[in-house]
């Protein structure tokens, strides 16, 4: 059965990857990036530019996706930003930052998508295995690792507020993948899976995986740098 599903960052790495798949599977895709340009003129794809850490914006983006869509089946919140410094240079702008993007627009856009979305729809986060309790941790990745975090218990949160009426949430922690993120953090480091792979696997969970999981955190990595 063919869905509409909503991914964020996808204009490169997983995202792109994601949105590419589920349209060439004919999925029905809408896309929220702040670069709309590499998803323009394909098939199956409807690109909206948007910075989700814009609040004005964001709302003009679901304004628009409500207004041209049914329902949303599936949310896959994937836009992420990746800071690698130590501690002590890791300024408040970088935590404002970071939390924005991997926390704060999560948070913003599920709430205002919540009501246009199937009951029996499922949201994605992902995470990192950097964010789960009691995984190996990294030097510099304090900001990026403590927002993961909290995007793992919102998704427990969610999933125990919503369990009467649905949606479904949950969460994938990723290992390494090799996408431009990485490398930009970890220059030099090779991952041993690549955005295509990870893509094809989130994709058939977000399709399937709530018809077993709901608010759970998944560990998806092979590695982690």
């Amino acid at each position: 059965m063919q869905k509409t599903i909503v991914i964020t960052g996808a204009s490169r790495g997983i995202g792109f990857a994601l949105a590419q798949q589920a349209a060439a599977d004919g999925h029905t895709v809408i896309t929220l990036t702040r670069n709309s340009a590499p998803l323009e003129n394909t098939k199956g794809i409807t690109p909206f530019s948007v910075d989700l850490t814009d609040t004005a914006a964001l709302s003009d983006g679901v304004e628009q996706i409500k207004s041209r869509f049914e329902k949303v089946d599936v949310l896959i919140n994937n836009a992420g930003v990746l800071i690698n410094r130590p501690f002590a240079q890791t300024s408040q702008a970088d935590f404002q930052t970071t939390f924005a993007v991997n926390f704060f627009a999560v948070a913003a856009l599920t709430q205002a998508l919540l009501p246009h979305i199937d009951p029996t729809g499922h949201i994605v986060n992902i995470s990192s295995m950097g964010g789960v309790l009691g995984s190996a941790k990294f030097p510099g990745l304090a900001a990026y690792s403590s927002s993961k975090g909290a995007l793992i218990t919102l998704t427990e949160l969610l999933a125990e507020e919503y369990k009467a009426t649905g949606p479904a949430f949950n969460a994938l922690a990723l290992g390494a993948v090799q996408t431009e993120m990485l490398a930009d953090a970890f220059p030099g480091y090779t991952a041993p899976v690549t955005p295509e792979k990870m893509a094809e696997y989130i994709l058939k969970f977000a399709l399937e995986g709530h018809q077993f999981y709901n608010g759970k955190v998944l560990p998806v990595a092979l590695s982690t740098p």
